[in-house]
Parts: C-alpha cells; sequence; structure tokens
C-alpha cells in the first residue's frame, strides 16, 4: 500500500511527465514516447483516474498500448531518437567537452540506441 504522500509524489511526477510529453509533440528535440511511458507508469502508481484517462488518449493511449502489450516501440521514434542521440554527442563534441564526458556519453548513448533498436518495432 503506498502512502498519501507517496501517491502524491508519483501523481506530481506523472503530470510533469505527461506535460513534458505534451512539449514533446510540438519541439521536435524533446522526446515525446519515454515521457508518456513514465507518465503511464507513474499515474498507475498514484492516480487510477489519470491513469485511465492517459490509456484511453486518442494520441498518448497507442504508444502506451504498444509498449505494455508487446514491449514494441514505433520506428520512427527509434530513428528519431538515435538521432538526437547522435545530434547531442556532436553538440558535445563541438562544444569541447572533455574527453571522459565525451567517452562516458559515447558509451551511455551507444547502450541506449541499441537498447532502442532491439526492441520490436510497431
Amino acid at each position: 500500500m503506498i502512502s498519501w504522500s507517496g501517491r502524491t509524489g508519483f501523481r506530481l511526477l506523472a503530470y510533469t511527465s505527461i506535460a513534458l510529453a505534451a512539449i514533446g509533440v510540438v519541439l521536435p528535440l524533446v522526446p515525446t514516447t519515454p515521457f508518456v511511458l513514465l507518465a503511464a507508469w507513474s499515474a498507475s502508481k498514484g492516480s487510477p483516474v489519470f491513469a485511465a484517462w492517459l490509456e484511453n488518449h486518442q494520441f498518448f493511449g497507442p504508444a502506451i498500448e504498444n509498449w505494455r502489450d508487446r514491449r514494441a516501440i514505433p520506428v520512427k521514434a527509434k530513428w528519431l531518437a538515435c538521432g538526437m542521440l547522435c545530434v547531442s554527442w556532436a553538440a558535445l563534441f563541438m562544444g569541447g567537452a572533455a574527453t571522459v564526458v565525451l567517452v562516458a556519453t559515447g558509451l551511455m548513448f551507444l547502450g541506449l540506441a541499441c537498447y532502442l533498436l532491439t526492441r520490436a518495432s510497431c
């Protein structure tokens, strides 16, 4: 059983995540799908009503359903995410980031890209 303060924290995380996802719909550099999935997860812990709204939402619902049912990510989202990882790393490189930062983020981005590309597509 989650305490009242825990439910409030999960609700806050859900609302913040869906706000960031909504921003990602219009701004190409902000990812939408990860924030939708985080919102769905946290809403399921803190607000069943909000979780049901998300699952039945015309835009956000299909992403949640694809992930829950098949652990699938849209092909467009995969390639966009990988492209943004490359752009982000290039920005660090061009900005003169330290070698250790470049190596650490490069390895992290590579691992994330491998994870994304090995998930089922929808």
